[in-house]
């Protein structure tokens, strides 16, 4: 029997500790793009959206890049990549921290802040004896902690691939995927399978081979059993098998997921 192996984004995929970093980031964005003589603010959000929903998947540090190089070429004189991606994750650690302390606290469960099915999927897949990685464009350490604060060190142990830091632009997911078929001796085609909310992990499963199914969460309504069409449309462009809102149903496609084992 050739094991499968699964691997998930994190944020958006698995884990909501980070939901909302998109409208955090335009925030910060639409404070920092100067606005062209002929452009609305309308226009102005948009194409900032479009552009940081691009790199959506990459370390934030890409993103940060990008903020720069625009304001440049908009005539505006940028601070730095990483300073403005200290500031970012400052705005967006204020958001973890309240969140993480409301698991802490008894609060919230840890399952509130978790695509809804998520911990059953992981269980179910886990029973099948599918191996389980967390690839991810945040922080390996960041990630590290909230999969512990979720519970969920069980099904992934050190299976944990991303930046090692914040200003780490070597990390690629192409780079992760490709090393965990080569390390285990994978056939993509019957033993890797991809869960993600970014385009980036999507085509670069494809592209070595696997199969990848598109995570359209609703993450304004969290648990609302919705599919997000923004996000769907990108995913399925990118290459996804198909697509889901959560892990509730489950039962009616994890068999050809599995039928290959």
């Amino acid at each position: 029997m050739n094991q499968i192996h699964a691997l998930f984004d994190w944020d958006g995929t698995l884990s909501f500790i980070r939901a909302g970093w998109g409208e955090v980031m335009l925030k910060q964005w639409m404070e920092f793009l100067p606005a062209l003589p002929s452009e609305t603010e309308q226009t102005r959000t948009d194409l900032a959206h479009n552009e940081i929903w691009a790199l959506n998947g990459r370390p934030s540090i890409h993103q940060m890049q990008r903020l720069a190089d625009w304001i440049q070429e908009r005539g505006g004189s940028p601070r730095t990549p990483e300073a403005f991606q200290a500031d970012f994750q400052a705005r967006l650690g204020r958001v973890i921290q309240e969140r993480t302390d409301s698991i802490r606290s008894g609060l919230h469960s840890a399952d509130h802040f978790m695509v809804l099915g998520g911990r059953q999927f992981l269980t179910r897949l886990r029973g099948a004896g599918v191996a389980l990685h967390i690839i991810s464009g945040t922080p390996r350490p960041f990630v590290s902690e909230e999969v512990d604060i979720l519970g969920l060190r069980d099904f992934f142990a050190e299976r944990i691939h991303g930046p090692l830091s914040l200003t780490d632009t070597a990390f690629h997911k192409r780079t992760a995927i490709r090393s965990i078929i080569q390390e285990y001796r994978l056939n993509p085609i019957t033993q890797v399978i991809a869960f993600g909310d970014g385009v980036t992990e999507i085509v670069e499963t494809v592209a070595a081979g696997g199969r990848a199914i598109a995570v359209a969460a609703d993450e304004e309504v969290w648990h609302s059993g919705r599919l997000d069409t923004s996000k769907e449309i990108r995913l399925m462009a990118a290459g996804a098998e198909f697509s889901v809102s959560d892990y509730t149903a489950m039962e009616t496609w994890i068999p050809r997921l599995l039928l290959s084992n």
